[in-house]
């Protein structure tokens, strides 16, 4: 029998204590959004410490401006990689609370179609269920073993849904500490029920707000309509001009850094099996409206956007008012892959805008914050390792997928403490996280624990 097999044998027959263990850490309302939630975060924190603590970690929490951090160090064999495991134990809001089926912080085991469970509860998905996998790995290796695999760093946070304002000085003043060879981030998903699968990329972000203005108050439309300058009208040319007819931006340096997907794993991405028509029918379309000549998958995990998420300007209230509006603002968010610049995007579209605004008219500017996109290396190490293991796991071998999102925890990982992320996690896309009646599969956690023994077992040699 190899060492991995009776950690693996530890975690099937510590199954039942393990949902016991996770039920008690949703029975805690973090909601960090929530001031009035402020003692059940540090509640939570707590409860973390404690169970690190009863496995062999040195654990504590660690005070914030905000909700406290829990930092936990475990040392293991000389030689070995030296990980940071993060996770969020802070929660979304529950309501409408009209809308759960059961209270959202009782969790409860359902069978919801023949030999398959799920766990019910605000958390079990997003994150508690997710960051329990790991930390039941590292307890059932203490118990078989007496050690871990490796030497691991946690570090879970309890300000992730409200955008983790302290974080950064976080990990600022404590670099030193958390510094490891790479980080593991759990707060993730798998392709399908059968299919795991690592995150390799992550889409980066820059938001923008631009206000154009005309005349000093609105203006009657009859009286001024045909001589005075229409921020909507100058607005709407502005970003229409942003995309070319076969959907490409047509700022100038926006493509600067854009390297093409390897060909072979666009054809993983192809062997997935998942047409525009089956992805955009779930929301009522069918066609692409990105870039052309290319796959979905594609548009979505590797390519770089230019979106528009709202406009306003002059009356819209009910009925009719003959205005032209003073000014007129739009919100664009861009989405950036590879080695794209966030300052650099944010520089080259307010000059492109710049440049359309007429000479008695004005334009002012409001960022909204950018990160880089995250791109791993293909032929890393740990990837392999942790593919590998993954797929003697699951029924189907793991796919490498990438991200539309972003999850700006991995940028601040690779710019504080210059390390890479590897994601890997065990939610599904009707789990509904954030929403009413959020659940988790049994087997996601379950097979979760399994997992993350593997993969350390298998990053250990």
């Amino acid at each position: 029998m190899t060492s991995l097999a009776p950690v693996l044998d530890a975690l099937d027959a510590g199954l039942d204590a393990s949902l016991t263990r996770l039920a008690d850490l949703v029975r805690i309302p973090s909601i960090s959004t929530d001031p009035a939630y402020a003692a059940e975060c540090r509640r939570a924190a707590e409860w973390l410490v404690a169970d690190l603590k009863e496995i062999g970690f040195e654990a504590s929490v660690r005070d914030t401006t905000g909700h406290p951090m829990v930092v936990a160090h475990h040392e293991g064999p000389a030689g070995t990689p030296h990980v940071l495991f993060y996770g969020h134990y802070d929660v979304q809001p529950v309501d409408p609370l009209n809308m759960w089926h059961d209270d959202p912080f009782d969790m409860k085991v359902k069978e919801v179609a023949p030999g398959r469970k799920v766990l019910t509860g605000r958390g079990t998905a997003d994150d508690k269920g997710q960051l329990m996998t790991f930390v039941e790995a590292c307890r059932a290796y203490k118990k078989v073993h007496g050690a871990l695999p490796c030497r691991i760093t946690i570090l879970f946070e309890g300000e992730e849904e409200s955008g983790s304002p302290s974080l950064k000085p976080f990990l600022e003043a404590h670099a030193k500490e958390l510094k490891a060879d790479f980080a593991l981030v759990c707060d993730t998903g798998m392709w399908d029920r059968d299919t795991p699968a690592i995150s390799t990329a992550l889409r980066g972000l820059v938001g923008e707000e631009i206000t154009v203005k005309a005349a000093d108050r609105d203006l009657h439309s009859g009286a001024y309509g045909g001589a005075a300058a229409n921020p909507i009208r100058i607005l709407a040319k502005v970003l229409a001009a942003v995309h070319d007819d076969n959907g490409r931006v047509t700022i100038p340096g926006f493509y600067d850094g854009v390297e093409e997907t390897p060909s072979q794993i666009l054809k993983q991405w192809e062997s997935l099996g998942l047409t525009a028509e089956e992805f955009l029918g779930e929301i009522g379309l069918s066609i692409p409206s990105g870039e052309k000549g290319r796959s979905v998958l594609e548009l979505i995990w590797a390519r770089p956007t230019a979106e528009f998420n709202g406009i306003i300007g002059g009356y819209t209230g009910k009925g009719f008012k003959t205005v032209i509006a003073a000014e007129a603002s739009a919100k664009v968010s861009f989405r950036l892959v590879h080695k794209q610049d966030p300052d650099k995007i944010r520089d080259a579209f307010r000059a492109f805008v710049r440049e359309r605004i007429p000479a008695d008219c004005s334009v002012e500017f409001h960022g909204h914050g950018g990160s880089p996109a995250i791109q791993l290396s293909y032929d890393s190490p740990f990837l392999s390792k942790a593919k590998n293991a993954l797929s003697d796991e699951w029924p189907k071998p793991a796919v490498m997928i990438a991200m539309g999102g972003s999850i700006p925890i991995v940028g601040d990982f690779q710019t504080y403490l210059g390390m890479e992320s590897l994601l890997v996690g065990y939610g599904l896309d009707d789990d509904r996280i954030h929403s009413p009646n959020e659940k988790y599969e049994l087997s996601s956690f379950h097979k979760g624990q399994r997992s993350w023994a593997r993969i350390l077992d298998a990053l250990a040699k």
